[in-house]
């Protein structure tokens, strides 16, 4: 089973202007809803290619019935803990001339709901994969993400973290089968500015000296690098098409990258790993949902990677 975390799941709220004018009143010219989280985008995906998983993290509030609502809509099986206290966040993007982002903070978790949370995690076991994705709220302790891989430690569960900064750095003692920071973050994990591939190639081989097995380093309109757990190195440019939404692209890459190697491992052929198909395949789901007013559905996934 997959099972992925979401610490702080939101109502992503987007409006459509062709031009926001500060002072004034603006009228927009098409509103969407969406339910997620960056846990949350990784499930829906999955669900596209075909993979179970499970959405845990919290919710608290009328936003948060929305949200458990909307999930389950959208076909996700989810195991929320629900707080006493506060609402899930709900954030505004406003698509414009240049993309506008008000993100929220959202509700407290206190120590009882954490509780329930690492109960719930203590259920994953030998040949689970864990994605922890994401920033993590103000509430939360700063080393939350270590602690649960210690928690899962030796039981034979392999994790994917997308995070940046410390939250990233702190958990590479334990060997996470995949990290996925942006070039620009990769730079800032070592305080250094990264000039071409083959800088972006040497750090994220630092990162795998440093113990995660894959390092996936996505870099928008140049495409990805994989270091993958051979040590072998891939990139894939980006598929072609407009892009109107950049909301769960990355998300949505870790989805089909996951996926990617899944299929391969569920599979009766005994072939080693082809860790380019699993980066074809995250390429090519990022870039549908970069395509899609939503995230990434199969139709488009499986036309995109064709052309990669």
């Amino acid at each position: 089973m997959i099972y992925t975390v979401t610490f702080n799941p939101a109502i992503d709220y987007v409006v459509h202007h062709a031009q926001v004018v500060l002072g004034e009143v603006n009228r927009s010219s098409a509103e969407e809803i969406y339910f997620g989280g960056k846990g949350i985008n990784v499930s829906a995906v999955l669900k596209e290619l075909g993979f179970r998983s499970k959405a845990l993290g919290f919710t608290a509030g009328f936003t948060g019935e929305a949200i458990e609502k909307g999930v389950a809509a959208m076909g996700v099986d989810a195991d929320f803990v629900r707080l006493k206290n506060g609402s899930s966040r709900i954030n505004v993007k406003i698509n414009s001339a240049e993309e506008t982002e008000i993100n929220c903070q959202g509700p407290d978790i206190d120590s009882d709901a954490l509780d329930e949370l690492f109960d719930k995690l203590d259920k994953v076991g030998e040949g689970d994969l864990l994605v922890l994705a994401g920033s993590i709220p103000k509430s939360l302790p700063a080393d939350i993400y270590e602690r649960i891989l210690a928690r899962i430690s030796g039981r034979g569960v392999k994790s994917a973290v997308d995070a940046t900064g410390a939250l990233l750095m702190n958990v590479l003692k334990y060997q996470p089968f995949l990290v996925k920071p942006n070039n620009f973050e990769l730079g800032e994990l070592f305080g250094v500015k990264l000039n071409s591939l083959t800088d972006i190639e040497k750090y994220a081989r630092k990162l795998r000296e440093m113990g995660a097995r894959n390092v996936l380093v996505s870099m928008a309109g140049d495409g990805a690098l994989l270091v993958d757990e051979f040590d072998q190195v891939h990139s894939c440019g980006v598929c072609k098409g407009k892009v109107v939404n950049s909301v769960g692209a990355g998300d949505s890459m870790v989805a089909g990258f996951i996926a990617g190697v899944l299929s391969q491992e569920n599979s009766a052929d005994s072939q080693p790993l082809d860790y380019s198909f699993a980066l074809k395949l995250g390429t090519a789901a990022g870039g549908a949902t970069a395509f899609s007013s939503g995230l990434a559905k199969k139709d488009l996934i499986d036309t995109l990677i064709k052309t990669l």
